[in-house]
């Protein structure tokens, strides 16, 4: 294998020291003389091969410094001669009319003609000064690896930099003026950026590269980055002109536009500076622009823009202005993460709409019931009438709900389009509809009714889509609702008559309110609901077996009467409904008819045979009853009917058959041989005697209400179109707002419950913690049942006593108040 021969590059030989002056001083002529040619574009027949070689000869007859020396010389002398007189030439006198853009609005166009004209001088010299340099460099290039590196001096492009920034920007326009060519540079680009600002249209691209030159120079040698010319000289100038420009502006749009406008022009502003940053200065300036937006046209005037009267947040809400508020939206989100003006203007419409609401149902529900449009001699319209105010409260609570439910949906739809689906603001949306719907001292009883209703027949020809989506909106508003306790009561007492008086359209609808309710509320809400479905599912298995039992008895008496029976757990339901005597009456049995009778105690015995120890208290005031009822009208026709009654009314019924007709019993006889509490039996009697169109007995004298000393017939000529006949009860069945004196009754109910809750809840807290001091003890007791009511610290304080009086508690320090366990 042939094997190539080692070549070895020799540096040249040094030639005699003697012509190392002379060498020196004819490589610089031609250097020199390629540098003119150069800077005057004519570097075209020029051999860069033996320039290079001319520098690196002069280096390698260590006369390098001497050649940096000369270039650098030649650099300034150029720039002064040449570069500074072309610059300084091109600058007219308007350019120096006055520093500030807003001094010079008059002689707007003639001083962007003459600004353009210096910028384009000022663009052609900096990048005739880069091109010629970057040739040098390429020729010089030995020289600055070997001279600037030994000798830590900077490049030969650093240094002719630095020329340019010394011998040009900051040498004065004229021998006499303190003003130099970079304060003329500066002037004139923040006057075009004035003008642009205005609406005139200006040379970006022009101003773009001027800012590149200032970004290419530095105040240093070094070259730091924080010390570029135009974060040093430019930018500071940029910010204070935009601070003043921003300040008047937003102070002007106060003044001549609203807040829709307001709000338009800030984002037109913040698109445009931030356009204007990309595409015409430096990205480096975007963060510090925006702050100064921020902080002068948006932070300085957002919270009088969200209140300006006629235009601000107030109306953009009444009006659904969607697009409005998310722009106030945005602004105020740029300025403060947590938005408070906007929040606190939100929170307060909301509190203001809130309250008009509430106001609205009280006047409603105390309105007076329109009178009837003509009277009769019966009294029949009379009767009709008592119930209207009755009616009318329940209608102002349920549209109050209503009211509450399309103030969320509106609110709901403006969180969403307009806030972004902001936590922030759903937060402070939230907290306005707590405060305004708790402020509703009937707000449970409102929403109870408000379910009541619906489920009752509000559902009806819905879809199951339809029925969640006005379930789920009702547990909505329960969540804002603090006192879920005494909502629980009223919807206890509420669906107590709905299973009982088997009003409910759907049973699936009623066991998914109960599940939605678990799920918001948790378990221990929904306990005592749940038990009284489960008593209704024994009590049809129950009623199954009974008829089976009675079946296969073969008493032929017991099959007279078809019994239907509600088994209920008495701690589980509000017993409260059964009667409708005070607690300081005696409520007396019923006395039911022989045949009612035989049948109950017949049931009990088949009961109390499977239940023994178990006690039967029967309530005849819940139950309802089928009977058939036989009218001999006086032309001989007789008539059947079947009556779906009240338990009561059928007592009552009952009793005239064994009244001759055209007999009559009076108020006091029935309420003898009934033992109907005085209040329901009136109520009944209304229904059989007074309501027209359910008038199975005939009341003498005719009136609306029932009186002693009144007489009652068996009406035969009862007439109606229908088979099946339905009399309620007046005030009886249905659902409505309770008066003062129910009203306080549940107070007094809940307040005891309350106390029971607070006790308990001590006592689980100190059983476990054995110690604890009074401030420690109240704060866990709050947290705890915060859940379920808003506890009364007066309230804690007096049960907290009270287990010490019955020592489940001690007393062990007085100062701190101090608790111990006492096991």
């Amino acid at each position: 294998m042939a094997m190539r021969a080692r070549q070895k590059i020799r540096a040249p030989r040094r030639g005699p020291t003697a012509n190392k002056t002379d060498d020196f001083d004819s490589n610089w002529n031609v250097i020199s003389s390629a540098l003119r040619q150069i800077h005057t574009k004519n570097a075209s027949n020029l051999s860069f091969e033996q320039l290079y070689r001319k520098a690196y000869n002069s280096v390698l007859m260590t006369r390098g410094n001497e050649l940096y020396g000369h270039v650098q010389g030649w650099e300034q002398q150029w720039l002064e001669d040449e570069v500074r007189k072309r610059v300084t030439a091109a600058i007219s006198p308007v350019l120096l009319l006055g520093k500030d853009p807003a001094d010079v609005q008059d002689q707007a166009n003639e001083r962007r003609a003459a600004g353009e004209k210096f910028l384009e001088i000022m663009r052609e010299s900096w990048e005739d000064h880069q091109l010629c340099m970057n040739m040098t460099t390429d020729v010089l290039m030995y020289m600055d690896r070997v001279v600037t590196s030994d000798h830590k001096k900077p490049s030969t492009y650093v240094a002719a930099m630095a020329l340019f920034r010394d011998y040009v920007l900051h040498s004065p326009i004229r021998d006499d003026s303190d003003m130099t060519v970079g304060d003329v540079l500066k002037s004139t680009i923040l006057f075009l950026i004035h003008l642009e600002r205005f609406g005139h249209v200006i040379d970006r691209h022009l101003i773009r590269h001027c800012v590149y030159m200032l970004e290419g120079l530095y105040e240093t040698i070094q070259e730091e980055e924080s010390k570029k010319l135009y974060l040093t000289m430019f930018e500071p100038a940029f910010l204070e002109t935009s601070k003043r420009f921003y300040h008047d502006e937003g102070k002007r749009l106060l003044e001549t536009a609203d807040a829709t406008v307001f709000c338009k022009r800030a984002q037109e502003r913040i698109a445009e500076e931030r356009e204007r940053c990309t595409y015409t200065l430096s990205p480096l300036t975007e963060p510090k622009i925006k702050e100064v937006l921020d902080n002068e046209l948006i932070r300085a005037h957002i919270s009088e823009v969200i209140s300006l009267e006629g235009t601000g947040v107030r109306t953009m809400i009444d009006n659904d202005r969607l697009d409005a508020l998310q722009s106030i939206y945005v602004l105020s989100a740029r300025v403060d993460s947590k938005k408070p003006p906007l929040t606190a203007a939100v929170q307060k419409r909301i509190v203001e709409i809130g309250r008009e609401i509430n106001a609205s149902a009280i006047q409603q529900a105390q309105a007076p019931a329109a009178k009837p449009a003509e009277k009769t001699a019966d009294g029949a319209k009379k009767a009709a009438e008592k119930e209207k105010p009755v009616n009318q409260q329940t209608a102002s609570a349920i549209k109050w709900v209503d009211d509450v439910l399309a103030l969320k949906t509106k609110f709901d739809k403006i969180w969403e389009k307009s806030f972004q689906s902001d936590q922030v603001m759903q937060s402070s949306i939230t907290t306005s509809f707590s405060e305004f719907i708790n402020t509703n001292t009937r707000s449970s009883e409102h929403l109870s009714l408000f379910f009541d209703e619906n489920l009752k027949k509000g559902i009806k020809g819905k879809t199951d889509d339809e029925v969640d989506a006005l379930l789920e909106n009702g547990i909505t508003l329960l969540r804002y609702v603090k006192d879920k306790d005494l909502f629980e009561a009223y919807y206890k007492k509420h669906l107590s008559r709905r299973l009982l008086m088997k009003r409910s359209v759907s049973m699936d609808a009623e066991r998914q309110m109960i599940s939605k309710m678990k799920m918001e509320v948790g378990n221990q809400f929904t306990q005592r609901l749940e038990s009284m479905f489960k008593d209704m599912t024994i009590s049809e298995d129950l009623t199954t077996s009974y008829k089976k039992h009675i079946q296969q008895s073969g008493d032929p008496d017991q099959k007279r009467v078809d019994l239907d029976i509600n088994v209920l757990t008495s701690t589980m339901w509000p017993m409260e409904i059964m009667s409708n005597t005070r607690d300081d009456q005696v409520q007396l049995s019923c006395i039911f008819p022989k045949e009612i009778d035989s049948v109950r105690q017949s049931f009990e015995k088949f009961y109390l045979d499977k239940h023994n120890g178990r006690k039967l208290s029967w309530q005849a005031s819940m139950g309802t009853a089928d009977i058939r009822a036989t009218f001999h009208r006086s032309n001989g026709k007789v008539q059947r009917h079947e009556l779906n009654v009240s338990t009561y009314a059928m007592v009552i019924l009952m009793l005239f058959n064994d009244v001759e007709s055209g007999e009559s019993l009076t108020f006091e006889e029935i309420l003898e041989r009934t033992r109907i509490p005085e209040h329901d039996l009136k109520r009944n009697l209304q229904s059989l005697a007074v309501a027209p169109k359910t008038r199975v007995l005939r009341k003498d004298p005719m009136s609306k209400d029932v009186n002693p000393g009144d007489k009652f017939f068996f009406n035969n000529e009862f007439q109606s179109p229908f088979m099946k006949v339905r009399i309620g009860v007046v005030s009886g069945g249905a659902s409505k707002v309770e008066n003062q004196d129910q009203r306080k009754e549940t107070e007094k109910r809940m307040n005891d419950e309350r106390g029971a809750s607070i006790e308990a809840a001590v006592v689980r807290i100190m059983k476990q913690r054995k110690k604890l001091v009074h401030s420690q003890l109240m704060t866990e007791v709050l947290s705890q049942l915060s859940s379920r009511f808003s506890p009364d610290v007066n309230m804690i304080k007096k049960r907290i006593e009270s287990l010490i009086d019955r020592e489940y508690l001690e007393r062990v320090h007085d100062d701190p108040p101090t608790y111990g366990y006492l096991a």
